[in-house]
């Protein structure tokens, strides 16, 4: 796009932006002429993808701004409004700690207010799963939260929901961002009038004392918690977001001793003492592996910002704490409710999981073992939530959804992953274990002894800028023309490509298979040794993802420590192959 192009598009955003600081950013970099900033910032319009708004805060077509909010909500707005003719329309907004995100919430608030769709606006921050909650709990049409999750400081994003609590899918997903993409005017009233007609109304401890009444009832023992809870010592940390009130008040009230870094209490957009405020990363949990061991606590939880993730590190036999990946822990839990069910009588006639096709098959064995049946789908929580809606229809149990991302959910009354009902589950689940004399990681061990010792390895690389989108593009298209037959020296035994809905073996490529799943730029190669490597551009970042799943014999006890050590060479020996395509 040419420069005059470029500063044609900044003169119009400046024009109808209402947010003086976003205005004045842009206003600068014309007086400045600076040109590779102003490239960056109105190459393109941020995109309202199949889950929503997503990028960097500031002044721009391709920033996150009052100005982008407001079409979105419109367009919202007007698909709502066309597809429920007649209706009186609702909607709830939730929002994050990070920088705009109380106003961002609010005017996408009156946004509705000015179209008839009657606001319900939290009163202040909230976990993205008491989002979806509440939509539920109210009745409501739509969702809003506004959250980047666990991005970098600069970034903020706008989720979009429908009425049963879960992230939009087709058809809903195309028919808003064909409205959004033809919005033209946004109606908006002021807080104040909005607020007199009734159609702004502010929600608080009425949902709050509901959901936190929901958590506690999932827990399976809670006379064991009463019996243990003084046990155990946990160190919480809320990573600047919204998780601290919620998690504090339940662990509390389960009689827990929960002591939370204090630096890191605070809910603080800029994330000063993180780089990334991402439970996944290690670094993230630093202080409080640090406060935990100072205080020999026996166990360290980790949630986002906006509290839908959950990380773990538990105390090991040495004295240090050993981090537990998404895929272990969604492994325990799975394992736990399945036990609990089958001990406390009470297993469904159809218990059915659900897990996300890069998180690790030793949930396939787990399910097995106890005679229930898992599911896949796409990555994504909103993709579990849709398989929830078909179990509701073909009378199945949803028992527990998982993705390797830290993304857990053990309830229905929400329908996205919930980091808090995750951590009382996780506490309660180390209090059984703790009642058989183990820990977290001697039953891992054990699953691990059953079943096999299931390796994984993630492989990520960013691609900034205008020409980012074009270079992840041009990796998923060389690999499609020349598929590897190799990877980490094992043969590529089956391929399957999801963006084309087909799978096939290498040795007769030509008798393809359809796949049963939604079409997504998603590619998996199956390796001879039973390995499987994902290969996919992010939805919500712009970066490339590779995930590697492994599965390696475990000879009796002894054998663990090596089995671990082989996985760890074979994924070495895979990503090395990776890096010749991507580069370091």
């Amino acid at each position: 796009m040419d420069f005059e192009t470029i500063t044609t598009r900044a003169k119009e955003y400046i024009a109808a932006e209402t947010d003086p600081a976003f205005r004045a950013e842009v206003q600068e970099l014309l007086a400045k002429k600076d040109q590779k900033e102003l490239e960056d910032r109105f190459y393109r319009d941020l995109e309202f993808g199949t889950g929503g708004l997503r990028g960097v805060i500031g002044g721009g077509t391709n920033r996150m701004n009052t100005l982008v909010v407001t079409r979105a909500t419109q367009g919202l707005c007007d698909y709502l409004i066309k597809t429920f003719p007649g209706k009186k329309l609702s909607a709830c907004l939730a929002y994050d700690s990070r920088r705009y995100s109380d106003t961002f919430a609010e005017i996408a608030a009156r946004v509705f207010a000015a179209n008839g769709v009657k606001a319900y606006l939290f009163s202040s921050l909230r976990p993205t799963p008491e989002l979806s909650f509440a939509i539920r709990k109210l009745g409501a049409d739509t969702g809003i939260v506004v959250t980047a999750s666990h991005n970098p400081p600069k970034y903020n994003g706008y989720k979009a929901y429908w009425n049963d609590g879960a992230q939009v899918i087709e058809p809903h997903d195309v028919g808003i961002i064909e409205m959004v993409n033809a919005v033209r005017e946004v109606k908006l009233l002021s807080r104040a009038e909005a607020e007199k007609k009734g159609l702004l109304v502010v929600i608080d401890k009425e949902i709050d004392e509901a959901y936190v009444a929901m958590v506690k009832s999932k827990l399976f023992r809670p006379s064991l918690i009463k019996e243990m809870a003084k046990s155990v010592k946990l160190v919480y940390t809320p990573l600047h977001g919204t998780g601290a009130m919620l998690f504090e008040r339940i662990m509390g009230d389960l009689g827990l001793e929960v002591i939370t870094v204090p630096e890191q209490r605070k809910p603080d957009g800029a994330f000063p003492t993180v780089s990334f405020p991402n439970p996944e990363e290690a670094a993230a949990l630093d202080l409080a592996l640090k406060l935990a061991a100072k205080l020999s606590a026996d166990a360290v939880m980790a949630t986002d910002p906006d509290a839908d993730r959950l990380g773990v590190a538990v105390r090991n036999a040495s004295g240090g704490y050993t981090l537990i990946s998404g895929n272990q822990l969604g492994s325990l839990h799975l394992d736990y409710i399945l036990l609990t069910l089958e001990e406390l009588g009470k297993m469904p006639k159809r218990p059915a999981a659900i897990k996300s096709i890069v998180t690790t098959e030793l949930q396939t064995k787990i399910a097995q073992k106890y005679g229930a049946e898992l599911h896949e789908c796409l990555t994504g929580f909103k993709w579990i939530a849709d398989l929830m809606r078909k179990f509701e229809s073909e009378g199945m149990d949803f028992i527990y959804g998982t993705e390797e991302s830290y993304g857990h959910l053990i309830e229905t009354e929400a329908r996205d992953k919930d980091g808090i009902s995750a951590a009382a589950l996780t506490a309660e689940m180390t209090l059984y274990w703790r009642s058989k004399g183990k820990s977290l990681l001697d039953r891992l061990d054990e699953i691990y002894l059953e079943h096999g010792y299931f390796g994984e390895k993630g492989v990520n690389k960013y691609f900034e800028g205008p020409s980012g989108m074009d270079v992840m593009k041009g990796i998923m298209e060389a690999y499609r023309k020349d598929q590897p037959s190799t990877l980490g020296g094992l043969s590529v035994s089956r391929v399957r490509d999801l963006k084309v809905g087909v799978s096939w073996e290498t040795q007769n490529p030509n008798a393809q298979q359809k796949v049963s799943l939604p079409k997504s730029d998603v590619l998996q190669w199956y390796l001879e040794d039973g390995t499987v490597v994902t290969v996919r551009p992010s939805g919500t970042e712009p970066k490339i993802k590779y995930y590697v799943l492994s599965r390696t014999e475990v000879e009796g006890a002894a054998g663990l420590p090596a089995a671990r050590e082989a996985a760890i060479k074979k994924a070495a020996a895979i990503e090395a192959d990776i890096r010749k395509v991507i580069g370091k």
